[in-house]
C-alpha cells in the first residue's frame, strides 16, 4: 500500500500513537533531564522540545490554511528539500537554542508542548485530510501533512531519548511510517536487514554506515542521509 492509499483514519491513528508516545516521555522530564544532550547536534533536551513545539504549532497553522492550488508535494517528496546545508543548519540550531532559553522554567515549555501536541492531534482528527494545505512554501494534502508530522516526531523521539536509557522508544507505527518514507525517497526497499529504528538513524545521518552496509547499498550509499 502506498502512502497515498493509507486511509485517513489510519493516518490520524498513527499520529495519535506517535505524538502520544512522545508526550509520555516528555511528561516525565524535569529540569535536570532538560539539560541532557540529544542526538541533534548542539541541542539539549529543552532545545529539541522547543523545536518539536514549533513543529506542532506549524501543523496547527497548516491544518487551518487551505490552499487554492493543487499539491506540489506528497508525504515522500516533501522531504526532497531537506538536505544538509551547513550554514542554514547552524543558524537554525542557534535560533532554537536562543528561543528555548527564554523559558526559564522548563515546566512551562514542557506543558506548552504537551497541550499544543494534543491540539494538533485533535485538529488532524477534525480535518478533511484530502484538502490541500500550505506549509513550508509547499502545498500537500492534509493527510500527507499528517504523515510528515509522524515522521518528524518519530525521528526526534529517537533523538530525545539518546541519553534517557529508561525512556521508551517511538511508537512502532510511527517508525513504520519513517521506513515507508525512507523507502520512497530511496526508490526501493532498503537492501539491508535494518530494524525500523536503525534504518531511521542510518538514513538520516544519525548512525554511520559500516563498510558492509555501504557495499549492500551500492551507489545509494552516497545518497544518504536522505533527509536530516
Amino acid at each position: 500500500m502506498t502512502d497515498s492509499q493509507v486511509p485517513d483514519a489510519s493516518r490520524v491513528f498513527v499520529l495519535r500513537e506517535t505524538y502520544g508516545t512522545l508526550a509520555a516521555v516528555v511528561e516525565s522530564l524535569g529540569d535536570e533531564e532538560s539539560w541532557l544532550p540529544t542526538a541533534c547536534t548542539g541541542w539539549a533536551v529543552r532545545d529539541l522540545l522547543f523545536h518539536c513545539l514549533s513543529d506542532a504549532q506549524r501543523a496547527l497553522v497548516a491544518l487551518h490554511s487551505p490552499a487554492s492550488v493543487p499539491p506540489d508535494r506528497d508525504a515522500v517528496t516533501y522531504w526532497h528539500n531537506w538536505s544538509p546545508a551547513p550554514v542554514g543548519a547552524a543558524n537554525g540550531r542557534r535560533w532554537v537554542r536562543v528561543s528555548a532559553s527564554m523559558f526559564l522554567d522548563f515546566g512551562q515549555l514542557r506543558d506548552l508542548y504537551l497541550e499544543t501536541a494534543a491540539a494538533t492531534v485533535t485538529a488532524a482528527a477534525a480535518a478533511d485530510l484530502a484538502r490541500p494545505v500550505s506549509t513550508q512554501g509547499h502545498v500537500l494534502t492534509a493527510g500527507d501533512l499528517v504523515t510528515t508530522l509522524v515522521v518528524e516526531a518519530a525521528v526526534h523521539h529517537l533523538d530525545l531519548v539518546r541519553d534517557l536509557p529508561d525512556a521508551p522508544g517511538p511508537a512502532p507505527a510511527g517508525l513504520a511510517a519513517v521506513r515507508q518514507t525512507l523507502d520512497g525517497l530511496l526508490g526501493r526497499p532498503v537492501p539491508v536487514d535494518w530494524s525500523d529504528e536503525h534504518y531511521a538513524r542510518a538514513a538520516t545521518g544519525r548512525a554511520p554506515l559500516t563498510p558492509e552496509e555501504r557495499r549492500a547499498l551500492g551507489a545509494d550509499a552516497g545518497r544518504l542521509p536522505l533527509f536530516c
